[in-house]
Parts: structure tokens; sequence; C-alpha cells
């Protein structure tokens, strides 16, 4: 972690139980959810099974289910809970003030560049 952060948005703009999406130039977007607890957490916006967009499913408690085929991913790990296998990227977040942060050097990692880290 390089500890230079990026603000990124308010935690009251990301929706309880969803996820805003983080553009990025050049690289798969970043997938920022908020659960019922209001803890938060950012993965690469793209299930490891099909490339699904994480963004899109249903948040229950620290879990995401991918919209295309119902896999459950570990908002925390980025991780496929079993019998189903994979993780995708996750991203380092601090919220301070209100206001949620990423990591700036993880931001402009690629993700070809993160698998091989």
């Amino acid at each position: 972690m390089s500890q230079q952060w990026k603000a990124i948005c308010n935690v009251a703009d990301i929706p309880v139980l969803g996820a805003r999406v983080v553009h990025r130039a050049k690289q798969p977007n970043v997938a920022i959810f908020r659960n019922g607890e209001d803890k938060i957490f950012a993965l690469l916006d793209r299930c490891p099974h099909r490339g699904g967009p994480l963004s899109q499913g249903i948040v229950f408690g620290e879990r995401v289910a991918c919209p295309l085929h119902n896999w459950n991913i570990q908002l925390d790990s980025g991780c496929a809970t079993a019998p189903d296998e994979g993780c995708t990227q996750t991203f380092s977040v601090k919220v301070e003030d209100g206001l949620v942060y990423l990591d700036l050097q993880e931001l402009n990692v690629t993700s070809s560049e993160a698998e091989t880290a």
C-alpha cells in the first residue's frame, strides 16, 4: 500500500447493499461496495468466473452475488465461496470524515500487474 490516497466519493453516495463504479482509463472498473453495516469494500468490477459486473450484484453480509451466475464473492478477500473457486483483485479502502478513499498506487496498477505482484 502506497499510503497515497485518492478521494473517490462520500459514503452516502454508495447505496446501502449496493455499489458505485469507479471508471479507470484503459483498465477494468473498480466497484466500491457498502453493506448493511456501512462497511466499505472495493473490488475489481469483474467476477472471477466469467467477468460479470459485480457492481450490479446483490450485496448481503460481506458478500456480493454475481448477477450472471450467482457466484458469491467475499467482499474482504475478493474470493469466491466454496464450492466455487477463484478471486478478483481487492483494493485498499480508507474512510475518513465520511469520505471514501482508495490507494492511488493500486488504482494505477493494471490487473495483470496485480496478478504477478
